[in-house]
């Protein structure tokens, strides 16, 4: 008799362990490679903050530009504005429909009123321009972390600790 109490026992915490190492339960930024067989996931775990930022320098008018986002309850993707300072060759020069287009400062500032995506493609481009992803206070260069050339698709998702394993945790400067 106690040998079956032991077994159950046993089989008991091997599922629970398996249930908890395979659980979607860690919410993370993820990046994973696009074009590719193979797929590696760059991950960045999420907190409890909400916004976060993409800073980019423009390869052709070489000044940065600061798209804002805050994370939805649903995990889609709030992009809440873009702001630079040139609006010349691919910056918008005007808002469209929900959005509104301020200057100030010598700034270009682009709000969006209700504007959701469930996630988006990132270029890392092979030019030596910055490439920053700020969240939480701190900064990670994506130049340094992804391999330029190549696409991510970028999106908030729920992970287990298992792909926690499989991938790959970007760390801040």
């Amino acid at each position: 008799m106690k040998r079956v109490s032991l077994l159950i026992s046993a089989v008991l915490l091997i599922i629970i362990f398996i249930c908890i190492f395979f659980s979607p339960i860690f919410k993370v930024f993820s990046f994973t490679e696009t074009r590719t067989n193979n797929p590696q996931i760059f991950y960045i775990d999420v907190t409890e903050a909400k916004g976060f930022q993409i800073r980019f320098t423009h390869s052709i008018h070489l000044t940065d530009v600061l798209e804002s986002y805050e994370i939805k309850d649903s995990n889609e993707l709030k992009l809440v504005s873009m702001e630079y300072e040139d609006v010349a060759i691919g910056m918008p020069a005007y808002a469209e429909e929900d959005q509104t287009l301020t200057y100030e400062n010598g700034k270009y500032t682009i709000s969006y009123k209700n504007k959701t995506l469930d996630n988006f493609t990132l270029y890392v481009g092979d030019v030596d321009y910055d490439l920053y992803f700020r969240y939480n206070d701190k900064e990670y260069n994506l130049k340094n972390a992804l391999e330029r050339g190549s696409s991510y698709l970028f999106e908030v998702k729920t992970v287990s600790i298992y792909d926690k394993l499989k991938g790959v945790l970007i760390e801040d400067e």
